[in-house]
Formats: C-alpha cells, sequence, structure tokens
C-alpha cells in the first residue's frame, strides 16, 4: 500500500525541480486549484526533523477547537520527528522543499488509532488525532452521521479533496512529473467504489476529477463541490496509485469503527 505521506526523500526531490515549479502552471492537488481561502479549516501537518528542518508532512482537518483529523501513518515510526499543525494556506513561498520560518505553528500531541495497521487491508484503522494545546477559533468542518455513505445516490454526488501535497504538472509520465506542493488545494473528485471501511474516488482528468498525491495523508473529502459551504467530511486520504493520476483510496469516517475512535474526542452527531 503507497501510503500519501511526503518523505524526507520525496521532499528533497521535489525540492531539486523547484524552478520548474516557479515557471510551470498553477497547478493543485493534481488537476485541481488553489483553495483561496474556501477551507480554512483544513491545514498540514509539519514534521521537524532532528537536524532543524521542517517539511510539509501530512494534511487534516480541524473537527472541533482543539482537535485536528488526520492519518495514523503520518505519525507511526517517526518518533525522532517534532510534529506541529498549521493552517496557513501557503508554506513553502520561496519553493525550496523546506516549510518557510514565518509560517504559524500549533503544538498538540498525536494520538493514532491504537489498532493501525492490525486488520489487514480490509480495516487499516489508519485514522489519528492532533489535539492542539490551544483552542482554535476558526470554524471547524462537520463529521458525518453514522452510515451516511451506504446510499446508493453516493455513487452519483460530487465530492471535494484539499491538501497541501505534491502536484502534477501534466496526466502523464512518472514522479518527473511532480512539483513541489506546500500550498492549500482543491480538487472535485467523483465515486469509483465503496465498501465496509473504504470509499476510492476517481481522481482521472480526462473525465473532469483530481486528486490527492503525496503530503495529502489525512486531509479531508467532502461531500459536495469545491464552491459549497458547511460541507461534511466523509473520509481521510490514505493512499492510491503510485503516480497520483487514477484513483484516491479514503478511509471512511461514516463506520463503526471510525466512530469509535472519534468518539473519544469529539461529540459525533
Amino acid at each position: 500500500m503507497s501510503h500519501r505521506l511526503l518523505t524526507i526523500g520525496i521532499a528533497t526531490l521535489l525540492g531539486s525541480v523547484a524552478v520548474i515549479g516557479a515557471s510551470g502552471p498553477a497547478r493543485a492537488i493534481t488537476f485541481g486549484e488553489p483553495d483561496a481561502g474556501r477551507h480554512p479549516n483544513v491545514g498540514s501537518v509539519i514534521g521537524t526533523v532532528p537536524d532543524g528542518r521542517s517539511f510539509q508532512w501530512c494534511t487534516g482537518t480541524l473537527i472541533s477547537p482543539t482537535i485536528f483529523l488526520t492519518a495514523a501513518h503520518c505519525f507511526v515510526g517517526f518518533d525522532d520527528v517534532e510534529f506541529t499543525v498549521s493552517f496557513d494556506e501557503n508554506l513553502d513561498t520561496d519553493l525550496d522543499g523546506e516549510v518557510d520560518r514565518g509560517v504559524k505553528r500549533l503544538a498538540g500531541e498525536a494520538t493514532p488509532h491504537p489498532l493501525f495497521a492490525s486488520g489487514g487491508s480490509n480495516e487499516t484503522y489508519d485514522i489519528a488525532v492532533f489535539e492542539l494545546e490551544k483552542r482554535s477559533s476558526i470554524t471547524p468542518a462537520p463529521l458525518p452521521a453514522a452510515n451516511l455513505l451506504a446510499g446508493r445516490a453516493i455513487k452519483r454526488a460530487t465530492f471535494t479533496a484539499v491538501g497541501y501535497g505534491t502536484e502534477r504538472d501534466d496526466k502523464n509520465g512518472g514522479i518527473n512529473s511532480f512539483l513541489p506542493g506546500s500550498r492549500r488545494k482543491v480538487a472535485e473528485q467523483t465515486v469509483n467504489s465503496l465498501n465496509e471501511a473504504w470509499i476510492t474516488f476517481s481522481m482521472n482528468p480526462s473525465t473532469g476529477n483530481g486528486g490527492t498525491c503525496y503530503g495529502d495523508s489525512g486531509g479531508p473529502h467532502f461531500l459536495g463541490g469545491k464552491d459549497d459551504p458547511n460541507k461534511t467530511i466523509v473520509s481521510i486520504t490514505v493512499t492510491g496509485d503510485r503516480y497520483c493520476r487514477s484513483t484516491d483510496k479514503t478511509y471512511r469516517l461514516d463506520t463503526p469503527n471510525a466512530r469509535d475512535f472519534l468518539d473519544e474526542f469529539v461529540t459525533l452527531p
């Protein structure tokens, strides 16, 4: 499974093509556009490594004044990394691959699901929260009611992905088509498939869809179009195809397992 976590190796690679990003077309997530303030409750996990450098690490969403929702794999195995959260819309204005020093960061503590990676491919429990030390004044995103995605009509709905991760300059090619991210971006999607733990979205630009890439892990997928107000977050980015041009596999938030975990931190609908 190819997690959509922006590792240090990929961050370094993308930093080396920053000049391309500065002169190329303005792409967002993959085949999307700049968020332009539409989703202020979507932020980035920032990872600061032992040598003091900071990188855009994952994406997530504020779901209460102190609870930031993201993916478990963003934190597990990274004991030497210091994590913070930022809601700034652009984390890397000079496109050097590192988070700018002036970016506002919020401290807190991460709590991954205690069963993460224990349930096999059908249930990875890939969900976590980051508890902020101080309350945020940003309006949180609403969570879904139980089993919201079970209806057949969902397969005809429009969804919106938001994230800070790697961008693409075109739909062809492999990793050479990746550009530095670290800006909050948005793209619309339609459903490919739905099962008990997952909802998988198309991110094929030929059918009008965009999607996520490395660094978008933990980021939200909202029910509704990119300009709809007060959208409900229904799933979070976990993985997808290697080159970020085909499918988006996301972890549902309306299932009993997800709700049991979230119930410890927030009031559920």
